[in-house]
């Protein structure tokens, strides 16, 4: 989604600008008042609204999971996984969808955990499996894959865990290739620089993510650059999370990505697509 900035020194003859530069129907997303050693000048960030429906229809996480699923043969439960960097949140993420209404409803969800090179990673998860009441397979070769499954066939859902470490000959990725999972979700704190983002999704390629979940919101000041990022990344988003209290914040992504733009407050109703 291209956003355009344009500058004047009042907000009459800059939004002429851009009706003259974008159409009568261009969207504006934000206006403010710049101070300059010259005087105040007033800048508005503006979109073509085509571009904006593009950005919606891409962002649309729920979408991506109903092609992906289409003509996929599964026997067995739905499975997520979540992959990323140490530190981004895929234990908090995985718990969350697992226990908050917005993440998974009233689903019933096991859990697999692929992390048993982090000290503690397992003794974690079993905790909070064992807080929730909620089935939990320890995987530590890809051949343990269909067991776990087996044992998990009465979930609704499997939520798969990953390590933080990446390396393309890890026993781990070939397990998370035997899960053949629905959706990989690639879990990122939403603070990232663009570049170190950009870097991860090309690292976790081989993996074939499905979405992206900006993690840590928490520590974004008024969700500043969110839908930047999430326009960079070019990938579906389902949910957000902040912090990491279980569950806790854990939302669906698009109103609150679309809302970072200043549509409505944060409020957006997205706009429903044909098909």
């Amino acid at each position: 989604m291209q956003l355009e900035t344009f500058r004047g020194q009042d907000l009459p003859s800059v939004i002429r600008h851009v009706r003259r530069t974008l159409g009568e129907s261009a969207m504006i997303v934000r206006t403010q008042v710049a101070k300059r050693e010259s005087g105040d000048v007033v800048e508005v960030v503006a979109a073509h609204p085509d571009a904006l429906a593009a950005f919606e229809r891409r962002l649309d996480g729920g979408r991506a999971a109903a092609r992906r699923a289409k003509g996929r043969q599964r026997i067995g439960p739905y499975t997520i996984a979540l992959v990323g960097p140490a530190g981004a949140g895929k234990t908090t993420a995985a718990m969350k969808l697992a226990l908050h209404p917005k993440g998974l409803g009233d689903r019933t969800v096991g859990l697999i955990t692929l992390d048993t090179y982090r000290a503690g990673a397992v003794d974690e998860l079993q905790t909070y499996a064992e807080i929730a009441r909620l089935p939990l397979e320890v995987v530590y070769h890809a051949r343990e894959i269909p067991t776990a499954l087996e044992r998990l066939r009465e979930c609704d859902v499997v939520v798969v865990d990953t390590p933080g470490r990446w390396d393309e000959r890890a026993e781990w990725l070939s397990a998370l290739e035997a899960v053949d999972a629905d959706e990989i979700h690639l879990v990122l704190p939403a603070g990232l620089r663009h570049e170190v983002a950009l870097r991860w999704c090309e690292q976790v390629r081989s993996a074939q993510v499905t979405h992206v979940l900006l993690s840590r919101l928490d520590e974004l000041p008024a969700d500043h650059g969110l839908a930047e990022l999430a326009e960079a990344l070019d990938l579906p988003a389902r949910w957000i999370s902040g912090g990491h209290e279980i569950p806790g914040a854990l939302a669906p992504a698009m109103p609150r990505i679309l809302g970072s733009l200043g549509l409505h407050g944060g409020d957006y109703t997205p706009r429903r697509q044909a098909g």
